[in-house]
């Protein structure tokens, strides 16, 4: 008798229920963490510059701590470099993840010994959460595959530096190293189109149960399985019971996906992990939105997202959040990030229990008119019009055409389409009206003749992923910004029209 699917229920059944007295609780435990953080950290240069000694209450923590971006924390982070210990946290990081910023070069995030097991803990329990929502043993009898970094890391200064997934190879459970892939030796090959054929050749005659990755390098990862063999992946892999996935919004990818797949229903988990801490997992496959981690480390603040430009914001806890609002992400860990905008935004879809969905990227917008169209609104505009109009979108990106040639302004939708609509004039009219539904500041622009309706680029097949491959970020964490208020990215993906 195969023990294992038995313990794995037993086991779900248990972090669930123990789970139950934070989720119930999130508030206090929120309290409860801030309390604990400032306790610990009031004797490092950063409680000291910020005189947590004499912070007493959430108010004292706002006064006393204002919200920063990573250039101000560099001073800090240079510190740590250099040799300093006590900076930000008591001693010194266990890492630094390595994440490329957009405005910032190069970020040195750290993960402290207190915070690396919240990424496992959180990753594990979404897990579980589905086991035990489903009942679904047979995805602990087969082989799981995580699509990740390079667990192969440097130093920086005295400290180990890699990217988070390879970071957190290191740190898996080992009742799950049995059934895990890739092997390490694959894991660390650099040149992305390279390990992800080593991939495919070590696990197309497996019986995977569990896929977990950013849906565009999945997708990758199953074309190439399709193209070797034929066959969807549910025939090649006919016990493949669940997909884990998060980094970029699933949405505009679903539909191909259910063609690579096939006929086969999977479970899908999505996650919210940064390198700043793990901040949600999708914890019921009932219900809308993820599991806020309230009680792994962090303490959340929240900002409106139209008052975040402004000089007096709208910053509160979570005890004052509500449904529907569009908030900025403010996060305190115990990797010691004080009062940091991780830069995305999020909505609450329930308070009872605390569970999001994120809504885009607060610097990634188009505002070049005064319409701020954030990231969500384009998702909807896009699935609106494709559920309508038919076609299949691989990847898409959108910025402002502010001088043209001639006539009006209006906004650029780069598209790679894996099957095009039968009329492009017709779904860009309507991709149009679409989000002006979505946007009511956007439909004056368009009404008032200020803009003109949008247009579409279409970029080849493949064009994204050459782009990526041009700027050095093919594979890994690394994503296209769906949303840019300038032309940078725009004008480098006209060369693969």
């Amino acid at each position: 008798m195969n023990l294992k699917p038995f313990l794995s229920y037993l086991f779900a059944k248990y972090i669930v229920y123990k789970n139950s007295f934070w989720v119930k609780n999130a508030v206090q435990k929120q309290e409860e963490i801030l309390k604990t953080l400032i306790r610990k950290a009031k004797k490092t240069s950063f409680g000291k510059d910020h005189s947590f000694k004499k912070i007493s209450s959430y108010e004292d923590w706002k006064k006393n701590v204002p919200v920063r971006d990573y250039e101000s924390f560099r001073p800090y982070i240079n510190k740590i470099i250099k040799g300093s210990s006590n900076v930000l946290w008591p001693g010194v990081p266990l890492y630094f993840c390595k994440t490329s910023g957009t405005t910032s070069g190069t970020k040195y995030i750290p993960i402290s010994k207190e915070s690396m097991p919240n990424h496992i803990t959180a990753a594990r329990d979404a897990i579980l959460s589905y086991i035990e929502e489903t009942g679904d043993l047979d995805l602990v009898k087969g082989k799981m595959i995580f699509l990740q970094g390079s667990p192969e890391l440097s130093k920086t200064g005295k400290i180990l530096t890699g990217r988070l997934s390879g970071i957190v190879a290191h740190h898996v459970p080992a009742y799950l190293t049995k059934n895990r892939l890739p092997s390490f030796k694959t894991n660390c090959i650099e040149d992305w189109e390279k390990k992800v054929d080593a991939i495919v050749e070590e696990t197309i005659d497996k019986n995977m149960t569990l896929i977990s990755g950013i849906p565009p390098w999945v997708q990758m990862y199953f074309e190439k399985i399709q193209s070797k063999t034929g066959k969807d992946i549910s025939s090649v892999f006919p016990n493949f019971k669940l997909f884990i996935y998060g980094g970029v919004n699933y949405e505009p990818y679903k539909n191909r996906f259910k063609k690579l797949i096939g006929p086969s229903s999977i479970g899908e988990v999505e996650l919210y992990p940064a390198s700043e801490g793990f901040i949600a997992y999708k914890d019921s496959q009932k219900e809308k939105g993820m599991l806020l981690c309230v009680n792994h480390g962090v303490f959340y603040e929240f900002i409106t997202v139209d008052s975040f430009f402004e000089k007096t914001q709208k910053r509160i806890s979570l005890k004052d959040v509500s449904v529907g609002v569009n908030y900025v992400l403010i996060l305190n860990t115990n990797a010691g990030l004080w009062g940091y905008n991780i830069g995305d935004t999020v909505k609450f879809v329930s308070i009872n229990p605390y569970r999001i969905v994120v809504t885009g990227r607060i610097n990634h917008f188009i505002s070049a008119f005064g319409e701020h169209v954030i990231g969500k609104e384009v998702d909807l505009a896009l699935k609106d019009v494709l559920s309508v109009k038919g076609g299949e979108v691989n990847e898409f990106h959108v910025s402002p055409q502010v001088n043209p040639k001639k006539g009006l302004p209006y906004h650029e939708w780069f598209i790679e389409f894996e099957r095009p609509p039968t009329n492009i004039a017709a779904f860009e009219s309507a991709l149009d009206i679409n989000l002006q539904n979505q946007n009511p500041y956007y439909k004056d622009l368009v009404s008032g003749s200020i803009l003109k309706p949008l247009k579409i680029i279409v970029i080849n097949r493949g064009g994204f992923r050459e782009y990526m491959k041009s700027i050095g970020k093919l594979g890994g964490q690394n994503k296209v910004p769906r949303l840019s208020n300038d032309r940078k990215i725009a004008e480098k993906l006209k060369l693969f029209k």
